[in-house]
């Protein structure tokens, strides 16, 4: 809270400027800060779009390392994190044109509670059919940090993409970044309205949250190649198609690096 006039005497009520109340001993004034819009017109399908970039936020999805580092879960269990670490490129350009243009930047990354309170038996199960191996919350032998857990090496965002100070970030346990968590609350306060997405598995973690946030009354734009996954091509094209036709739109980076 600050004083939002010197010598008014209203204070300004409200984890963020974009959503505050202004408030005095006597007086309550409801209405909110007028943010002038910043329209920004992109190519997209199934038509080009036009948003309004000071209501628009970039959740970025499960770029960690259990994901995306050889050394991480899904390295040690064989699979080829080549397809995970693709969109690394493009978000490294796109982030900071975003951040310049004061977009917020979301961190949605699985980290499970240490003692996986927050995981139902059918969860774990996904990850660890037979209850051998090495599955959520139990620790890589390499190095010993636990699989997708909150606060470990794990979990954390990979170094080539290293958060900044004022991103955001939100703890997911579940394929959508909505479930069992603060992630619309924080969106709301922000007062967003339209998201784009980026990260991985595309077809898994980052559609259910787009599908999610479609639901919700979001405008959803997914961003192609900040996206990846280690499915079959046939997945890519589905969750492609299924967004152009159901959910949202389909980009690129590309017409977001030209801002200041």
């Amino acid at each position: 809270m600050a004083e939002s006039e010197e010598g008014s005497g209203m204070i300004a009520l409200g984890s963020s400027a974009r959503n505050q109340w202004q408030v005095s001993p006597t007086t309550v004034d409801l209405r909110r800060t007028a943010r002038e819009a910043r329209p920004l017109t992109i190519e997209s399908t199934p038509q080009r779009i036009t948003l309004d970039l000071a209501r628009t936020a970039m959740i970025v999805i499960d770029m960690q390392n259990d994901f995306c580092h050889p050394q991480g879960w899904l390295g040690h269990i064989g699979v080829d994190v080549a397809p995970t670490r693709a969109p690394i490129p493009a978000l490294a350009a796109l982030l900071p044109a975003l951040r310049r243009q004061e977009v917020p930047v979301v961190w949605v990354n699985w980290g499970n509670r240490p003692d996986r309170l927050n995981l139902s038996p059918t969860l774990l199960h996904v990850y660890k059919p037979d209850g051998t191996g090495v599955g959520l919350g139990d620790p890589l032998p390499s190095a010993g940090a636990h699989v997708l857990e909150q606060g470990s090496w794990s979990a954390g965002v990979v170094d080539e993409l290293a958060p900044e100070e004022g991103d955001i970030h939100v703890s997911k346990y579940r394929m959508s970044g909505f479930w069992d968590t603060a992630l619309d609350s924080i969106l709301r306060n922000l007062g967003v309205t339209t998201l784009l997405f980026a990260g991985v598995n595309v077809d898994q973690c980052v559609l259910g949250t787009l599908q999610d946030a479609s639901c919700l009354g979001y405008d959803c734009v997914l961003l192609e190649d900040c996206s990846g996954t280690t499915s079959p091509a046939y997945c890519v094209a589905a969750t492609l198609y299924n967004v152009r036709q159901c959910f949202g739109f389909v980009a690129r980076s590309e017409g977001f690096l030209g801002l200041g």
